[in-house]
């Protein structure tokens, strides 16, 4: 724990540094790779919408002795299409399958009650419109819209236009994943989907805007002077804020893998799998976006001001002035060699730099 800490004040005060945004090249790569995955499957594969969505009917069979595959093969044959089937915690089995008429819901629960050993009425029946799904994904839509124009007027007034534009790069960034990993594993997709990937646009935002907010706290004044170039300071702005986003990504991420592992695995709640889901792989994404995507982003777009460029001039300058100056003072180190060592001994060993005695008037005139 001590280390750790020795690490964080390290990192904070600039002692230890990781180059992010030095070679934002590497990140875009490796991001790139993963939207192209993720995008290829949604583009070939899609999603797997549920029933909400799509519309149809579900049948839910309390714990019985039959298997999954005798009630796939009974709903196949009497609803005349491909059910999806799942084994919930309790041992229930849930049945999946496009909209059928009243008759045929009625002969299939029928059939369901006799080879599982149940009476048709312990036999739960929904039926879902697709126009209800319809409306739901309508009504997401305009919530994100809406809220990504709020969002984005918000950057630009607290911050400036550059950043709204890497905040929302790195917002669709996480979003195209999380919904790419529902595409690439065959998950449902649910209104409770829809619920946990609204609630990752403001985790996403959120570790981003804290990281912005130190980049502005460091590069206030920054064209005043020419030690430190902006690219410098939004990267110490990085490495200050890295342990935080670490730990906040931790204590956020560890009870949404509990209701993974819990809820989902253990008591077989599928609504919570589907939350929780969602969650996870956006938190995860959002905490790496803000860190590898939105910072490199935000200093290659600012590096195109006049300002920014003219700064990183002056500060290269003044550096290679600095190389100069050092040079020549190492070289007149090696020039007084032999003027009895102690300068030069002084010099080599602590580094410093130490003018020679000036001599009196009086051993002048001597």
């Amino acid at each position: 724990m001590s280390k750790l800490r020795e690490m964080a004040h390290g990192l904070y005060a600039g002692q230890v540094s990781f180059n992010f945004v030095g070679n934002p090249k590497r990140w875009y790569i490796l991001s790139g790779v993963i939207l192209a995955i993720t995008l290829g499957s949604l583009v070939f594969r899609g999603l797997n919408l549920g029933i909400e969505f799509r519309g149809g009917s579900e049948f839910q069979v309390p714990a019985s002795t039959c298997t999954v595959e005798q009630v796939r093969d009974t709903a196949d044959t009497v609803a005349g299409g491909s059910a999806i089937v799942t084994q919930l915690g309790d041992g229930s089995l849930r049945i999946q399958t496009g909209a059928v008429s009243n008759e045929t819901g009625l002969k299939l629960t029928q059939q369901l009650g006799q080879e599982c050993g149940v009476a048709a009425n312990d036999i739960k029946i929904q039926v879902v419109g697709p126009t209800w799904g319809a409306e739901v994904s309508k009504k997401a839509i305009q919530g994100l819209i809406v809220f990504l124009i709020l969002v984005s007027i918000f950057l630009a007034i607290y911050f400036d236009w550059r950043m709204a534009v890497a905040a929302l790069v790195a917002l669709a960034h996480d979003l195209i994943i999380t919904l790419g990993v529902y595409s690439l594993f065959g998950f449902e997709v649910t209104p409770a989907t829809a619920i946990g990937l609204l609630t990752i646009l403001g985790y996403s935002l959120y570790d981003t805007v804290v990281v912005f907010d130190k980049v502005k706290e460091n590069t206030q004044g920054i064209l005043g002077q020419s030690r430190v170039t902006y690219a410098e300071a939004a990267n110490l702005a990085i490495n200050q804020t890295l342990i935080r986003s670490i730990n906040t990504s931790i204590v956020a991420l560890l009870p949404v893998a509990a209701i993974l592992v819990v809820g989902a695995g253990l008591l077989g709640a599928g609504t919570l799998k589907d939350l929780a889901l969602a969650l996870f792989v956006g938190m995860a994404a959002g905490t790496y976006s803000s860190i590898f995507v939105a910072t490199p982003m935000l200093v290659q777009l600012k590096d195109r001001e006049p300002e920014i460029q003219a700064l990183e001039r002056r500060g290269m300058s003044r550096r290679r002035k600095v190389d100069e100056d050092q040079a020549e003072d190492g070289e007149t180190v090696a020039a007084g060699a032999g003027d009895g060592g102690g300068y030069s001994r002084n010099v080599t060993e602590s580094g410093e730099r130490h003018q020679p005695k000036r001599r009196t008037r009086s051993q002048r005139k001597t």
